[in-house]
């Protein structure tokens, strides 16, 4: 084999993509030493989204010191790629980390994410992509929009920063004051979630009780986010309630459409563009991915389903290695998937497999390529 893509998903928990990568090139290229092997980790907008780009595209962190979720300074980064593309990472600045035990999501804010949107956008970067995941947040992207110069006032006219807990007061959206360098950019948001914003399957319903909602709050939080809906298709023209992929961290997915004009992408599908996995895999022989786990829900567009709609497109093989097969996934097989193998060798329970996943990865590779090793002969 001439040349082979890996593009695997971290194991949530076990591994992270990098680590996999790592794991599976090494094996590789142990029986076929002439492979090119590529290694491609995939963020899905959480914490490492940035480290990940960098690793797959080249660039480097920016260090930027902004507001944290209750307003304190924290140390935080952006990245910047070879292209002048930058990847602001929301945990970064508002992740649940941060917080530690003092989850509240009824307090919390986004603010910090403008700051380090703001500071790419001065940096002189035009095209941004906002990695959603791990939030401690639920003001709809408000804080985030605050930062960037969006005025929220309240009956009396006055402005102020919303949070989650506060949604209600708002009375008016002014737009005027936006910092004019976000309209002259493109900004993608990454998001691997269809939440809409509100409801049962709403952003504060779904998440907030993570970051500590009690179901008072969840129902305050729902009827604050519903309301900052009302006034973004009244005052902007745009509607963001049943958008799906609006109730991701906190609304800040709605947040960022209603008030940056971005477009919410599947996680998988910004990886693969920003990366030119079309072009990559144009001369490979053969492609690899991977997921914790591989189930009916993966079919709706997780980072194996993802891969295999491209690979299909140009003929390739797609190899999927998972740490778990479930139920009902033969439609991935029509979806550009050429064979499904699990690194459970022993079939034990997660907490077992858990401690032994590197080695057993590691195995499973090897076991796979010897026996590719007899077909190439």
């Amino acid at each position: 084999m001439k040349k082979i893509v890996l593009i695997p998903d971290s194991f949530k928990g076990t591994m992270s993509s990098e680590e996999i990568c790592s794991i599976m090139a090494e094996q590789i290229t142990r029986l076929f030493p002439e492979s090119e092997v590529v290694q491609i980790p995939v963020a899905d907008g959480g914490e490492g989204t940035v480290d990940a780009f960098i690793t797959a595209v080249g660039g480097r962190r920016i260090p930027c010191t902004v507001s944290g979720p209750y307003g304190e300074p924290v140390e935080a980064f952006y990245g910047l790629l070879d292209d002048n593309t930058a990847i602001v990472e929301m945990a970064a600045a508002a992740g649940l980390p941060l917080v530690e035990e003092r989850k509240n999501a009824s307090l919390t804010s986004t603010y910090g994410v403008g700051e380090l949107i703001k500071a790419a956008l001065k940096h002189g970067s035009r095209k941004l992509v906002i990695g959603l995941g791990g939030s401690a947040t639920n003001d709809g992207g408000t804080g985030a929009a605050a930062a960037l110069g969006v005025r929220f006032l309240d009956d009396s006219g006055q402005s102020f920063v919303p949070v989650g807990g506060t949604l209600s007061r708002i009375k008016t959206i002014d737009m005027t004051g936006l910092l004019p360098e976000v309209r002259e950019s493109e900004i993608i948001t990454m998001c691997d979630i269809d939440n809409p914003l509100c409801g049962p399957q709403g952003a504060a319903a779904v998440f907030a009780p993570q970051k500590g909602a009690t179901p008072d709050d969840i129902e305050q939080l729902d009827a604050g986010l519903r309301h900052l809906a009302d006034l973004v298709d009244r005052d902007l023209g745009q509607q963001i309630l049943d958008l799906p992929g609006s109730g991701a961290a906190g609304g800040m997915g709605g947040g960022t459409v209603a008030f940056l004009g971005a477009a919410l992408e599947m996680g998988i599908e910004t990886v693969l563009n920003m990366t030119r996995f079309d072009e990559l895999i144009r001369d490979a022989d053969l492609v690899i991915s991977g997921e914790g786990k591989i189930d009916g829900q993966s079919l709706r567009g997780k980072v194996v389903i993802g891969v295999g709609r491209r690979t299909r497109k140009q003929g390739i093989p797609l190899i999927a290695v998972v740490g778990d097969i479930g139920d009902d996934v033969s439609a991935a097989y029509d979806e550009g998937v050429s064979g499904i193998f699990s690194i459970n060798r022993v079939a034990v329970p997660y907490a077992e497999a858990k401690k032994r996943a590197q080695s057993d990865l590691a195995l499973t590779i090897d076991n796979l390529f010897r026996f590719i090793k007899t077909l190439t002969r």
